[in-house]
């Protein structure tokens, strides 16, 4: 029996972006040393990379602020200094274009609570809580998503088993009784397979492959409502 749908949210929930990374860096080098902004911003991209090539291999998480520790270590500047704030704020405000739902979100999730369903969200992301609850407070998600988790908080990444435990115990339910949709097979699907999870790939070509078989296949969000129907009319 089904008792609960969880969502990956970049690629998801919200739209694929393609963004340049060095660009939304270039707006936090401004405010850390406006006069070396070139070449802050390419330390703050290498401390990222070096980040999600730790978690690719490890699968250990990371927050915002320790990128713009190991950057600034790099060049010299305060590890720890007032401006660190102000930049991750602008860092954030740069992507924030990229954040908005999918137009169909609110009425998914809204079908999905119908039918007596929970929700959650897991991402993985070194962005802090506070930004992701305000960009769903800010597209009417928030209070439809019974559980929120963030890898920023946590000690793994998907798709370690640790990562979707956290999210099935927010929950309260067991995986066999969950669904996880996402965008990615290998952190997403292959990471919620190996728990014991249904899973339904929102397809996305634009970011890399694994060899795994989804529970179903969506091209668009607003299809997720009735491959669960499918599932719970089936048993």
């Amino acid at each position: 029996m089904i008792e609960a749908v969880l969502f990956d949210w970049g690629g998801t929930l919200t739209t694929f972006h393609s963004v340049d990374l060095l660009d939304a860096w270039q707006v936090a080098a401004r405010v850390l040393a406006p006069e070396r902004s070139d070449e802050v911003a390419a330390a703050l991209l290498a401390a990222e990379r070096e980040v999600w090539a730790r978690t690719a291999t490890t699968m250990r998480s990371a927050t915002t602020a320790e990128v713009l520790r190991a950057a600034s270590a790099a060049v010299g500047l305060p590890v720890e200094d007032a401006l660190h704030a102000q930049a991750v704020a602008s860092y954030l405000d740069h992507w924030s274009p990229t954040s908005h739902a999918r137009q169909d979100a609110v009425a998914v999730m809204k079908a999905l609570r119908e039918r007596g369903l929970r929700t959650g969200l897991l991402s993985n992301t070194h962005w802090p809580r506070a930004q992701h609850e305000a960009w769903l407070a800010r597209d009417g998600l928030l209070d439809l998503l019974d559980a929120r988790v963030y890898t920023s908080d946590l000690e793994w990444v998907k798709p370690h088993a640790d990562a979707f435990a956290a999210l099935l115990d927010a929950v309260d339910v067991a995986p066999q009784q969950a669904v996880f949709v996402g965008d990615r097979p290998h952190d997403d699907i292959y990471g919620a397979k190996a728990v014991g999870m249904r899973t339904v790939w929102l397809r996305n070509d634009a970011v890399p492959g694994y060899d795994v078989d989804p529970d179903g296949v969506i091209d668009e969000l607003g299809e997720l409502v009735g491959v669960v129907d499918g599932w719970l009319g089936s048993g």
